[in-house]
């Protein structure tokens, strides 16, 4: 438990030094911001996708046969938390869903391996604001058979996702939540 406990450290640390940015932003959901966070800074960075990988299988509950994301933010994600689960002899594949289907071939919205019907999928995200992206990989995850009952996410920034999971009937975890990554900021300036 100590080295999940060093890996959550580390991790907060990594999203303090490289991906927390302030100024002013626009975000994906359109609103403004007075800061950004570019988790991919830190699920690329090779201790940074170990220790995600680490911590978010550790919320993993033993039913679940895989995890999910919306391409471009959930790929390092889901990829470090299928690695890190062989290396527990834990296997759990990734999935990676399209923002459209597959322009050729198969004209597939999911990438990754077919699972059997029902298979229990959490659907991962870098970082949540109006939990709209989320909530597309579910309903394409939901629309091939597989069963959703969860989002995890690396950092909440407290802007009504949670809200929109709950509404849905979705169980929600975050790794981290804005007001820690803000307060850890400030006391290490």
């Amino acid at each position: 438990m100590s080295n999940l406990v060093a890996a959550r450290e580390k991790l907060l640390e990594l999203f303090c030094q490289l991906a927390y940015k302030s100024g002013d932003f626009v975000l994906s959901s359109g609103q403004s911001s007075s800061y950004y966070i570019n988790s991919k800074l830190v699920t690329l960075h090779p201790y940074g996708a170990l220790w995600t990988g680490q911590v978010v299988l550790d919320m993993l509950s033993p039913q679940v046969g895989a995890v999910a994301g919306l391409t471009l933010g959930a790929d390092p994600i889901v990829s470090a938390v299928s690695v890190v689960s062989a290396y527990e002899n834990r296997p759990i594949p990734a999935l990676i869903v399209r923002k459209q289907p597959k322009g050729h071939g198969t004209a597939a919205w999911i990438e990754g391996p077919t699972l059997e019907p029902e298979t229990e999928v959490v659907v991962l995200e870098d970082v949540v604001t109006t939990g709209q992206s989320a909530m597309l990989a579910v309903e394409k995850l939901r629309l091939a058979g597989y069963k959703v009952e969860q989002v995890i996410t690396l950092v909440d920034r407290n802007q009504g996702g949670a809200e929109l999971y709950a509404e849905a009937g979705l169980k929600f975890a975050a790794i981290f939540k804005i007001a820690e990554i803000q307060a850890y900021v400030s006391s290490n300036v």
